[in-house]
């Protein structure tokens, strides 16, 4: 039986006050058995949880009772096990390292599209104006070897650092279509597609959500292999659950 609730959320928004804040997450996580890693840094918030449902949802209650994480909104999955070995809250100068200071999302997102949207927009072969639509993976290319869209654009970078130099040698492929890009859970397709915006590619947006809320509100549709995550469980399929070993690919 699962009986875990994992969680995946973020949020851009100021933080000056990390540090002070690092410690008051810490004492409320710990003091309710969690495990997993929150991501602190002056733009905002990324963080992997795990626990009994009460234990996790009570701590995402004190974390709204501050109006900067009021509309946090979390993904949801279930284990039969713990997937993460401790409990650690960490400073960073970025939750999600692009090394382009350029790109504040806090100040502004990029637009967004809803998995339900996307998935009509993959069934018609374009999107509400008539445009071709193309899903651009921003993620690593082991993750991407696991699963990804199908025909999704896949720049094999390494490292999220990569991307500004992948979009400088690419950016003219997207022209003419609706670029929508993607990733795990939101993070870094939001940074993504605020880049993208940036240098002038047009008609671009990212999916609310990332992989993990397609495959909560949809499913399968349009997507081959699963979704690799960054705890034990490794891989989840289209329904949430962890693949085995023998059903990974990459």
């Amino acid at each position: 039986m699962s009986s875990i609730l994992n969680i995946s959320a973020y949020r851009f928004v100021a933080l000056p006050d990390a540090t002070a804040l690092r410690e008051r997450l810490l004492e409320q996580a710990m003091a309710r058995d969690l495990r997993g890693t929150i991501l602190l840094a002056e733009e905002g918030i990324n963080l992997f949880l795990a626990g009994p449902p009460e234990s996790v949802n009570g701590f995402l209650d004190h974390l709204r009772l501050d109006e900067r994480f009021a509309g946090l909104q979390a993904k949801e999955s279930w284990s039969a096990e713990q997937p993460f070995g401790r409990m650690l809250v960490k400073l960073k100068p970025e939750i999600i390292r692009m090394n382009h200071p350029s790109i504040r999302p806090h100040a502004g997102r990029a637009p967004a599209v809803d998995a339900a949207t996307l998935h009509r927009w993959l069934d018609a072969g374009h999107d509400d104006d008539g445009r071709p639509v193309v899903t651009l993976d921003t993620r690593n290319a082991f993750e991407v070897d696991h699963g990804t869209f199908d025909n999704a654009i896949d720049w094999r970078i390494e490292k999220f650092t990569e991307f500004p130099g992948a979009l400088a040698q690419h950016r003219q492929e997207l022209a003419g279509k609706t670029v929508v890009s993607f990733c795990t859970g939101g993070i870094r397709c939001e940074k993504a597609a605020i880049l993208m915006a940036e240098q002038g590619v047009e008609n671009v947006f990212q999916l609310e959500g990332g992989i993990l809320k397609y495959f909560e509100e949809v499913g399968s549709a349009h997507f081959h292999g699963g979704c690799f995550v960054f705890d034990d469980r490794r891989v989840l399929d289209p329904a949430l659950a962890p693949l085995t070993a023998g059903e990974q690919t990459g």
